[in-house]
């Protein structure tokens, strides 16, 4: 545990609680974590999470964007809901991206946990994207990757950082319920508006 570990965890804590909060002050405090994460996972040598930071850093300024102009007429965007047939490209560009990425880094680095480390990558990487356009169920995929990033976290004796990934794991729980409040307030509010 150093002073760069321990900002990145403040940064991580401050950005997902305003994500919860659908605040667009979250994502220029994303792109302070990924950036000292980088340097964090380079440390560790856990690499698939040193490159995820740097998708994150284009994701985060894409989400910015989204947040500000992706919704009806270039105004703020709204909590969606995801259907069948994105969950299940998404889910198939995951599982290739595990099989790629875990097999490039087991035979080309040295790696620590290659296919772990990489599952956890690609699926924060949908559920990325999907918190980028406001899918609701973006906070359930975050939920189960922070469970096994608290145990590949512990394993590698980054103690304050697993403990971040916990505190993830229960914001992501109130982000769910909070982005299920406003995608039901905004479909009440649409019920009643005149045609």
């Amino acid at each position: 545990m150093n002073w760069l570990e321990t900002t990145a965890v403040a940064f991580g804590i401050v950005s997902v609680f305003l994500s919860v909060r659908q605040n667009i002050w979250s994502w220029p405090t994303a792109i302070v974590n990924v950036l000292l994460y980088v340097l964090v996972f380079r440390d560790a040598k856990l690499y698939a999470d040193m490159g995820l930071q740097v998708v994150y850093l284009a994701l985060s300024v894409y989400g910015w964007y989204e947040w500000l102009y992706g919704g009806e007429h270039r105004t703020h965007l709204k909590v969606s809901r995801l259907t069948a047939r994105t969950g299940i490209v998404l889910a198939g560009i995951a599982v290739a991206c595990v099989a790629l990425l875990g097999t490039v880094l087991y035979r080309s680095t040295d790696e620590a946990l290659p296919y772990v480390d990489s599952a956890t990558t690609s699926t924060s990487l949908v559920a990325q994207w999907m918190m980028t356009r406001k899918v609701m169920e973006n906070w359930m995929v975050w939920m189960a990757v922070d469970v096994v990033y608290v145990g590949m976290f512990v394993f590698k004796h980054l103690y304050l950082t697993a403990g971040l990934y916990a505190v993830f794991f229960v914001l992501a729980a109130m982000g769910h319920r909070e982005w299920k409040r406003s995608w039901e307030h905004d479909r009440a509010a649409l019920a009643v508006a005149p045609a």
